[in-house]
């Protein structure tokens, strides 16, 4: 092997987390008091040993899929390093989807090893005779499981053999000394399904190559800035996309990560930036609107935290203003998906930066980071020119970027192409590498033959003192072909007229939304998006009224 053939695999990110920074720490909230567990990372590194003999146990060999149905824990973490560096394939299930989807994604994944949080079991426990393929079901916790699924804890569950408790199975192999294969940089190390909100959940399978590259881009200055000094708390659901592949990141960096596991509302999230020292997390905005509405209220000391990385949908400006304003925080918006992972763009301050310039940037998507490439298409699949006016699909390739779904031949046609991915996202680029998303392609309003950016019109309400919430999606109308219709969580009543005067002074009068409908809440995914699919249906049934 030549010397610059130095295979990049996430075995090298775990050598490095347990000695250079084996002084560095792993804390996991574990009860409703905020009560915390703390690991070296150092120790940690005994425990991923330990689970790795366990799972070579267990019959787990190269290649073969090791499902996650977990909260963001330290055993899950224990997981992420384990499981690929054995040269299996780690799946992260997502836990918010139904019953029958997870089923459809372990079957479809041909997961032989289904490691599950005993809060969750309860919820799956009707599908799991339906698992043609796993084997053996390792239970985290301690709390009793025959009380939901009629076993003692320890035989079978819903008729699936084999149930085996997470730390009686670490137990077993303690102090077990494991020799790490050398594996292929091209070998999946991971796999992750799509949401799903079209059809079956599709699969994309990350490389050791892609979660390294990845890593060491957002790890770089201008994308993710993490360094040793960091606390970082790691809201992302591990489940979904890597978590935003935050426990590599700080693996290989050496910065603390702080999981909540399921204490994901607001005042356990405050109470652990306080407690905690919290210098940088992510998220998705729901959740950090939440965050903010709860500092406010009870004026809560957010002085360590620095940088909030947000995407999954547009970041209202009004959002990142008000932290800034209120307690410092940058909150930096990106952008990426599961076929991309976040963060291949970011939109930090510009340099020099001044006045409006300085919050126009921060409003758009960011600008490309390193190893990914943009083009804008139109609707014949021709490049436009990347002059930031020019509005079409966006496309992207890169070494990051994945270039097929798993198993998955027909929507592997329909999504890649002459190596560029079709993502769905509508916007302009320009040659600087900024990226100005304006819409998905199945929210953008078509109204007269113009276009009407869903995304825009929900910042603006969202600048309105009375707008919480706000999520804009396109009615039929028989004149126009669609115009859009307004839903919002308000803190007092305001009438639509005034809402539509309001926007009057940012948007054409022809953007302007012709009916509103005011809600309690509005319905979120599982990934703390505002379900606009949810809100079309209940439109579809009658059941919204306008």
């Amino acid at each position: 092997m030549h010397a610059g053939d130095f295979p990049l695999t996430l075995t090298h990110v775990l050598r490095r987390m347990r000695t250079v920074h084996g002084g560095s720490e792993v804390v996991t909230q574990v009860d409703d008091d905020g009560r915390t567990v703390r690991t070296t990372y150092a120790d940690l590194g005994a425990r991923i040993d330990s689970l790795a003999a366990g799972l070579r146990s267990l019959g787990v060999d190269q290649g073969d899929r090791v499902a996650t149905l977990a909260w963001n824990s330290q055993e899950h973490l224990e997981a992420y390093y384990a499981v690929p560096c054995l040269g299996a394939v780690l799946h992260t299930v997502n836990l918010r989807q139904s019953p029958e989807q997870v089923a459809y994604t372990i079957n479809h994944a041909g997961d032989r090893v289904l490691i599950v949080d005993d809060s969750l079991v309860a919820g799956i426990a009707a599908v799991l005779p339906e698992l043609r393929t796993v084997e053996h079901v390792v239970v985290i916790g301690a709390r009793d499981i025959g009380d939901t699924d009629g076993t003692d804890g320890t035989g079978d569950i819903g008729g699936v053999p084999q149930v085996i408790r997470y730390d009686e199975l670490l137990a077993a192999h303690q102090g077990a000394t494991v020799e790490w294969p050398e594996l292929d940089e091209r070998l999946d190390a991971a796999l992750c399904y799509t949401s799903g909100t079209t059809g079956n959940p599709k699969g994309v399978a990350y490389t050791h190559r892609t979660l390294m590259l990845h890593t060491l881009v957002m790890g770089a200055h201008d994308t993710f800035r993490v360094s040793e000094q960091d606390r970082l708390l790691s809201v992302v659901p591990m489940f979904h996309a890597m978590g935003w592949n935050m426990p590599y990141i700080a693996g290989m960096l050496g910065a603390d990560l702080i999981l909540p596991k399921s204490y994901l509302q607001p005042a356990h999230l405050v109470r652990l930036i306080e407690d905690e020292k919290i210098t940088g997390s992510s998220g998705v905005p729901t959740i950090w609107m939440d965050v903010l509405r709860h500092a406010d209220e009870h004026h809560s000391d957010l002085s360590t935290l620095s940088n909030v990385l947000v995407g999954g949908t547009q970041v209202p400006p009004t959002l990142m203003r008000a932290f800034d304003e209120h307690y410092g925080v940058s909150i930096v918006q990106g952008w990426g998906m599961t076929e991309i992972l976040p963060g291949a763009t970011v939109a930090h301050d510009p340099p020099r930066p001044s006045g409006q310039d300085r919050w126009t940037r921060r409003a758009m998507a960011g600008r490309i980071s390193p190893l990914y490439e943009v083009r804008i298409t139109d609707e014949a699949g021709d490049v436009l020119p990347s002059d930031g006016i020019a509005v079409g699909e966006i496309e992207i390739r890169g070494p990051i970027v994945a270039t097929e779904y798993y198993r998955n031949p027909e929507a592997t046609e329909a999504t890649f192409h002459d190596g560029w991915l079709r993502t769905g996202d509508v916007g302009t680029a320009d040659q600087r590498g900024w990226l100005r998303i304006t819409d998905r392609a199945k929210d953008v309003i078509k109204s007269g033959g113009e276009w009407i950016s869903s995304a825009d019109l929900e910042s603006g309400l969202l600048a309105h003192p009375a707008v919480l919430e706000a999520a804009v999606i396109a009615v039929p109308d028989p004149r126009w072909s669609e115009r859009p219709l307004a839903c919002v969580v308000t803190t007092t009543d305001v009438a639509p007229e005034e809402l539509n005067e309001f926007l009057a002074d940012r948007f054409e009068k022809w953007w302007l939304p012709d009916s509103y409908v005011f809600l309690d809440a509005l319905p979120r995914t599982g990934t703390g998006k505002f379900d606009k699919k949810v809100l079309r249906s209940r439109l579809a049934h009658g059941e919204t009224d306008t």
